[in-house]
């Protein structure tokens, strides 16, 4: 009997990886129209497997998926998955938490330097005719600043690195005390916030970090400050941040991920003078996108053939007597 896997949404040019990588298994692919809750439940009843990229795997998406065995995201967050639903019916969950580690770490670069140097102002001012080497105001100097990492996963760590070769002091908030290869760690994220010139996101989206940055947080922040977002949109109070910038409570922001995503076309943000936001871009490139669909396919077809994956995120669903196995919804 074939195999049928669910695509809610993907952002690549096509699916030729993902139909050869489960083609092996005896896999076909069924594609969302539109991806939305009504469409997935729908069509969940037919999946033995779901691929997700951003569209929410709900509760009632995975009720109705009656003979799914795993769900598998494309990326590494896995905010629009109902994990805690899905362990409690047997259903391993899946993610590829190492493909764009490089591509988000340049872009968080490309971001700090971009506010650093005044480059936006800088060349739109040049594409309106004109010339003048101060139009985005005085850059700084990052040598000596200090970079205060909000969380030192793969991503974080590899920021720091770009960091320090810019001559920049590297401090981490993490829950658990312990330096970390020339990054000091505090467990205190008002002492980052105090002392850090440049604020940088890097944790993961759940109960414990939505609104990470609110309004205090930014009031916390040195008014030459920048924060940086390029983990989830939601880890900031968009609204507190916008007054933040209005107010002059910081010098600026960079955000490749915002809330809501995507900006509505007349939200101040687009067009702050003290914000830079890119559209959700910071994990795309050729390389990373050809490794992020092979490896989410191969969690698939791992579980599809009976084997587990290196990347499950509830590892006690493995234990549980609910575990949906191969032949067994």
């Amino acid at each position: 009997m074939s195999l049928t896997v669910l695509v809610t949404d993907y952002a690549f040019p096509d699916l030729d990886v993902e139909e050869r990588v489960l083609g092996t298994v005896g896999a076909r692919l069924l594609v969302a129209a539109t991806g939305d809750e009504d469409e997935l439940i729908a069509l969940a009843p037919r999946a033995d497997a779901i691929l997700t990229n951003w569209k929410p795997v709900t509760a009632r998406v995975l009720d109705a998926a009656a003979r799914c065995r795993t769900v598998a995201r494309y990326g590494v967050g896995l905010d629009n998955i109902d994990v805690a639903h899905a362990t409690t019916l047997g259903i391993p969950v899946s993610n590829v938490p190492d493909f764009c580690t490089d591509e988000v770490a340049d872009h968080t670069l490309l971001l700090l330097l971009a506010l650093a140097r005044r480059f936006v102002p800088l060349t739109e001012d040049l594409r309106r005719g004109g010339w003048d080497n101060q139009a985005g105001g005085m850059p700084v100097r990052l040598r000596g600043k200090t970079l205060g990492l909000v969380g030192l996963g793969a991503i974080a760590q590899a920021v720091a690195v770009r960091a320090r070769a810019l001559g920049m002091d590297v401090i981490a908030y993490r829950r658990s005390a312990g330096d970390r290869d020339g990054v000091r760690v505090t467990t205190s994220l008002p002492e980052l916030l105090a002392s850090a010139d440049v604020v940088s996101l890097h944790v993961p989206l759940d109960a414990t970090t939505r609104g990470i940055i609110g309004q205090a947080e930014l009031a916390a922040m040195k008014d030459t400050a920048y924060l940086i977002n390029t983990s989830r949109g939601a880890l900031v109070d968009t609204a507190a941040l916008v007054r933040a910038l209005d107010g002059g409570l910081i010098a600026g922001a960079a955000m490749d991920v915002t809330d809501p995503e995507p900006l509505p076309a007349a939200h101040p943000l687009r067009t702050h003078p003290a914000a830079i936001v890119t559209p959700h871009s910071a994990f795309y490139s050729d390389g990373a996108i050809a490794e992020l669909a092979g490896k989410a396919a191969r969690n698939v077809a791992q579980i599809l053939r009976g084997e587990i994956p290196a990347t499950i995120v509830n590892p006690e669903v493995l234990d549980s007597p609910r575990l949906r196995r191969p032949g067994r919804p």
